[in-house]
């Protein structure tokens, strides 16, 4: 579903954001991206989200081979991928409603499809009944769960999660994680960059670790002697 190969992104000024990156993320397959700040985490994620472009090496989203994607065809791409921010970016003089119908209003969905959909990411993350507040109302939580069915509304195949639980304590953190482990059980191939240590142990789920732009760890923390 993810596949890089020989991935480098160099920045003007000579600067090398990702050297030699290569990896492959199997459908329904739950990933944490880790690293230092800097280590080129959120270069990588805008990578697959088409914002930037590698400099060299062969990135293959969901079958579409990024490096001979014509710019008209960028657009339908980030429509396939569903983004959770840590900041949820939710737009506060909006209703939850109509944060989540966005993506789907800027897609040109009819009205009658979007309060369909919109209704069945909220009722996924536990937010049917918070249709009609606005986003200030809500708890810290319930703002990310929000960001969460708007990234889910147009059942894309793949969900990035740049540190979506940053912000959160660790129960909230943990409920979380139990959404994005439901989303993968149908499907869903989740990749989610966190600085969160603790959590990535609890996960136990496989690990991509960048220093300094390059992959230094890809597999498993060992299990701890009982």
């Amino acid at each position: 579903m993810i596949s890089f190969s020989h991935v480098c992104k160099r920045y003007a000024g000579g600067k090398d954001a990702l050297n030699d990156i290569s990896f492959d993320i199997g459908e329904g397959e739950m990933v944490f991206l880790t690293g230092h700040s800097g280590a080129g985490k959120s270069t990588l994620l805008k990578l697959i989200m088409q914002i930037e472009r590698a400099t060299t090496g062969q990135l293959v989203i969901a079958g579409r081979n990024l490096g001979r994607m014509r710019s008209a065809r960028v657009p339908q791409h980030r429509r396939q991928i569903g983004v959770v921010f840590q900041n949820h970016s939710l737009l506060f003089d909006r209703s939850v409603f109509d944060n989540v119908a966005l993506p789907l209003q800027i897609a040109g969905y009819k009205p009658s499809d979007c309060g369909r959909r919109v209704r069945a990411a909220l009722d996924k993350v536990g937010l049917l009944d918070k249709e009609r507040q606005m986003p200030i109302a809500l708890s810290g939580g319930e703002q990310q769960r929000v960001g969460i069915a708007r990234a889910i509304v147009n059942k894309p195949p793949i969900v990035l999660a740049d540190e979506p639980t940053g912000n959160l304590d660790p129960a909230l953190s943990a409920e979380i994680m139990r959404l994005f482990e439901q989303f993968t059980e149908v499907g869903v191939t989740m990749l989610i960059a966190s600085h969160d240590h603790g959590l990535i142990k609890r996960m136990d789920k496989r690990i991509l670790a960048l220093n300094e732009g390059s992959l230094v760890f890809d597999g498993m923390l060992p299990k701890e002697p009982r």
